[in-house]
């Protein structure tokens, strides 16, 4: 069997989760971790070709970007364009849209193929989202948080000036409703005030109740654990009163990674152009042949 070469880019939580799916997968491999600058690797990945820049690898077949949101639409098509497929966990909510339109453009121009928005939400609770739709057409689906630290959110704290470290805790209220916890440790200079009002009005922030809280150590505060649970009541047809429940409780980073691993694999089995993970066969995120699954699944 080929296996389907995989080139990490970013080695943060979600790019050493992913190492670690695909050391796992019995059908990709490893062809190396693009980094912004080439350092001393941790020794379990001392192994692996470090560069700078994806075309030193040679051949790739799938590039996981395993970086902050805000870069995947800039790194995404520069690779798209060089002849490799994508996948990324591109999480605003709102320019998922217009960033695979982008994308689509981008991936058909070059014969590539990139699956966005492949994280668990956006990602696989999108698929949930999609069949809740489909057996309920007709009413209101819930999705809560949590409790649990957001990566995108952490991130995006992080990136406020004056913030040296931040975790940001999302806390459901229920209804889809959330309350976000955002534990700061300020750069030498800068107060909590002048810190807390740049980050609300961030727009991963600004349309929920944010609280604002310093501290004097984040690593003493961590925990990667998330979840979700996601409810949908109303009619199937003419009948009423149909209630589906999904309830996960997960490792955040962990879940993503193997969800961008399945999407690496399934990005060989597309045609050219950029998809979310509703739009992609459940069946392709699987290793091995259709009909083997078929019979497993069906």
């Amino acid at each position: 069997m080929q296996k389907i070469r995989i080139a990490v880019v970013g080695l943060g939580n979600i790019g050493r989760y992913a190492i670690e799916a695909i050391e796992a997968s019995q059908d990709c491999e490893l062809v190396g971790i693009v980094r912004r600058s080439v350092t001393e690797l941790p020794p379990q990945y001392q192994k692996y070709t470090q560069v700078t820049d994806i075309s030193e690898l040679g051949k790739v077949d799938v590039a996981i970007i395993s970086q902050p949101t805000r870069a995947v639409p800039e790194v995404a098509s520069s690779i798209l364009a060089k002849g490799i497929n994508t996948v990324d966990s591109f999480d605003i909510h709102g320019e998922i849209v217009s960033l695979r339109r982008n994308l689509d453009a981008v991936a058909k121009a070059n014969g590539t193929r990139a699956i966005l928005a492949a994280g668990w939400d956006p990602g696989s609770d999108s698929v949930i989202r999609t069949l809740m739709q489909a057996m309920v057409p007709q009413g209101i689906t819930y999705t809560d948080f949590g409790p649990g630290m957001s990566m995108g959110h952490s991130v995006a704290a992080r990136a406020i000036e004056g913030v040296a470290d931040a975790l940001s805790m999302t806390i459901p209220v229920g209804t889809s409703i959330h309350r976000r916890m955002v534990y700061v440790q300020l750069k030498e200079g800068y107060t909590l005030e002048y810190v807390s009002a740049r980050l609300k009005a961030d727009d991963y922030f600004s349309h929920d109740e944010t609280h604002v809280i310093q501290v004097n150590s984040i690593d003493d505060l961590k925990d990667v654990g998330h979840g979700v649970n996601m409810s949908r009541k109303g009619v199937s047809g003419k009948t009423h009163n149909q209630l589906l429940h999904f309830d996960m409780k997960i490792n955040n980073p962990a879940l993503t990674a193997q969800i961008l691993v399945a999407c690496a694999r399934a990005t060989m089995r597309q045609m050219p152009g950029a998809y979310t993970l509703p739009e992609v066969p459940p069946i392709d995120l699987l290793p091995g042949e259709r009909e083997e699954w078929i019979g497993k699944l069906v």
